[in-house]
């Protein structure tokens, strides 16, 4: 027998044994990653939940996350990720995430007072109903800049499918709509004329301070939203159908669809085909009421050198929690990212996933049937 080790197998070895080395989370692209093809993990497709629109999701148009303290939140995203200030009314800053799109991060003091306004540790942290500590940063809602855009037909096409559209227009030109997905979250659909393509506000500056220096990092690319919801067949039927998703691949707990040319985003959840579909078990998804969260938000950064980040983080005192999403040592690995923490506890992920590179993660998760 030849007991000697790969480079891949050495380099594992040494990412796995090295001194506080974080593990690469290997079943992190879903339950099914070990049990595809079992009753449980289903990929057969399901009757789409309506007729396509032929509609193209042409923009990232907003990202709303709701914080216990707004402004940490957004000092933190400059320093670390280059986002720049639109505008800060005091009631909510808005920030360009790079060149191709925007987040609102909207105060919630709800969110501090749920949670004794103290901060999250990584992973959770401790503390809280559950031995869980209360989120203290939720996305709220998301927006989307679709074409061909036409109020009218889209508002009749939208009524046509069993939505209840609420206009919501603004100067400028702004028109939009929001509809609530399957699980009633807050989906939101614009002609393309939103804050990311008006002026920002002369002379805005940010209302707290840089927590570190910065690391001159430019966020390029929206790598994958992480949305976790009540039935992802459904849910990727949904959004395919209305908006012009593509899917990439159906794993049995989880579908990456690609948003246009704009990211992807990763719809895990229950399986309706799963023999334990609302009861709780794998494949299930509980008996309670519909819900969906966006668990995470993982963004492409530029320059990218695999040590280099991690350096980066660890020195302002942040976590760096390798993840390949398939095991494999992130030096030699098809997907490299960092886990880390923000001010108000909540999941970022960083990763060198560009518009050029954005099949790396599906292509290299996509299960494949055994024997192959």
């Amino acid at each position: 027998m030849d007991n000697s080790l790969t480079r891949r197998q050495a380099l594992q070895a040494i990412g796995l044994l090295a001194a506080g080395a974080p593990l690469s989370r290997a079943i992190a692209q879903g339950r099914c990653m070990r049990a595809f093809g079992t009753p449980a993990c289903d990929t057969m497709p399901i009757k789409p939940l309506f007729d396509p629109t032929a509609w193209h999701t042409v923009a990232l148009d907003s990202i709303t996350m709701r914080c216990a303290d707004y402004q940490k939140e957004a000092a933190f995203y400059a320093a670390l990720m280059g986002w720049t200030l639109r505008s800060d009314d005091g009631a909510q800053a808005i920030m360009n995430i790079g060149d191709f799109g925007t987040m609102i991060f909207k105060s919630a003091p709800e969110l501090a007072a749920s949670n004794g306004d103290t901060a999250a540790t990584a992973g959770g942290g401790r503390g809280g109903r559950g031995g869980r500590t209360p989120p203290r940063a939720v996305v709220s809602s998301f927006a989307f800049g679709i074409q061909p855009w036409d109020g009218k037909k889209i508002d009749a096409a939208l009524r046509a499918r069993g939505l209840s559209p609420v206009a919501d227009n603004r100067a400028n030109g702004y028109e939009s709509f929001h509809i609530p997905d399957p699980d009633g979250f807050d989906l939101h659909i614009s002609n393309v004329n939103g804050d990311a393509h008006r002026p920002p506000q002369t002379g805005a500056k940010l209302a707290a301070p840089l927590p570190f220096a910065p690391t001159g990092w430019k966020t390029i690319w929206l790598d994958h939203i992480s949305f976790s919801v009540t039935n992802y067949k459904q849910s990727a039927s949904f959004y395919s159908n209305l908006l012009g998703w593509t899917p990439t691949y159906d794993e049995g707990s989880q579908n990456e669809l690609m948003i246009g040319d704009v990211g992807d985003i990763i719809i895990r959840g229950g399986n309706p085909l799963s023999p334990t579909f609302g009861q709780g078990g794998r494949g299930g998804a509980g008996g309670g009421a519909r819900q969906a969260r966006v668990d995470h938000i993982s963004f492409g950064i530029t320059p990218w050198d695999t040590d280099g980040v991690k350096q980066a983080l660890e020195q302002r005192g942040l976590r760096a929690q390798i993840d390949t999403s398939t095991g494999d040592e992130i030096h030699v690995a098809a997907f490299k990212s960092y886990h880390t923490t923000t001010p108000n506890g909540y999941n970022l992920q960083i990763s060198y996933v560009t518009h050029d590179t954005r099949l790396a993660l599906p292509n290299a998760v996509r299960p494949k049937p055994p024997g192959i």
